[in-house]
């Protein structure tokens, strides 16, 4: 894809973090959008950044946990804009706790967020993307996509299974004029973990929300403007796979060359993490 100039970019999540900056940023770029998120207010926030800057916007609360929510947002989008060439599965949310005194609910939140949120908003839009001369399908993962963290399994599985599901659309739609990319974040400036639900730390202690969510903003050191910049390159370079931040190249390298030992080091840096 050479352009965004025109282009109908539908995004999720996009009230806030990374969904925002990247309505913004292509908003700039000249394309038209649809914009969603579950939250109005920071949505309507979001739509008023882009249309500043001239920007044609349709905006709708969706809650990407909903399957009837997304395929009724793709039908409206086609209806208002036409049909969408990018969707950008962005919405996502963050949950901590052992495997052990994990809820049932609070898993099935997750991962109807997580995972069967980016696979109902990839099949709502796959056939207006594959009708046009040129199509996008970006899914959001994380590093924890490639890596996995003590109390974090719910967030890997949907991360992991993000990845896998993506993996495998790119091989499906080859030989179509539809890209597929596949994120992995690393620590990025956002409220996701302000916005979750958080029980125990990574050393499994019990865990103040308020607190690990100033201990993420610490190590969150790439903003989300960047991780936008770096998203809508990889769209127009039409690249398969994006790390975005020093840490994601690290981890990454990491899980390469260490595959059956990595967790050592892991549990050694939770250690030490603990002690300060």
């Amino acid at each position: 894809m050479k352009t965004l100039a025109n282009k109908v970019v539908a995004i999720t999540g996009a009230g806030s973090g990374i969904g925002r900056a990247l309505a913004v940023r292509c908003a700039g770029l000249g394309a038209r959008l649809a914009l969603s998120d579950v939250n109005e207010a920071s949505l309507d926030e979001a739509v008023a950044r882009c249309r500043a800057v001239g920007a044609e916007v349709h905006r709708e609360r969706v809650d990407v946990g909903r399957r009837d929510e997304i395929y009724a947002w793709a039908a409206e989008v086609e209806r208002s804009l036409g049909p969408a060439e990018v969707i950008v599965n962005n919405a996502g949310v963050s949950l901590s706790q052992t495997v052990a005194d994990m809820r049932d609910e609070d898993f099935a939140w997750l991962m109807d967020i997580n995972f069967w949120g980016v696979v109902h908003g990839t099949r709502a839009f796959l056939p207006q993307l594959r009708s046009r001369a040129e199509g996008h399908v970006v899914n959001v993962s994380s590093v924890f996509g490639i890596i996995a963290v003590p109390t974090q399994s719910a967030y890997n599985a949907s991360k992991f299974a993000l990845r896998g599901f993506t993996e495998a659309l790119r091989m499906e739609l080859g030989r179509t004029s539809v890209r597929v990319t596949c994120v992995h974040p690393g620590g990025i400036d956002t409220n996701i973990v302000t916005n979750g639900r958080h029980y125990r730390d990574p050393t499994m202690r019990a865990v103040d929300p308020s607190e690990l969510a100033r201990a993420f903003k610490r190590v969150a050191r790439t903003s989300p403007e960047e991780a936008a910049r770096q998203i809508c390159g990889a769209i127009l370079a039409e690249r398969p796979r994006l790390l975005i931040g020093r840490d994601a190249f690290v981890i990454d390298k990491l899980q390469r060359l260490l595959p059956d030992a990595y967790d050592r080091l892991v549990g050694s840096a939770m250690r030490l993490i603990d002690r300060k």
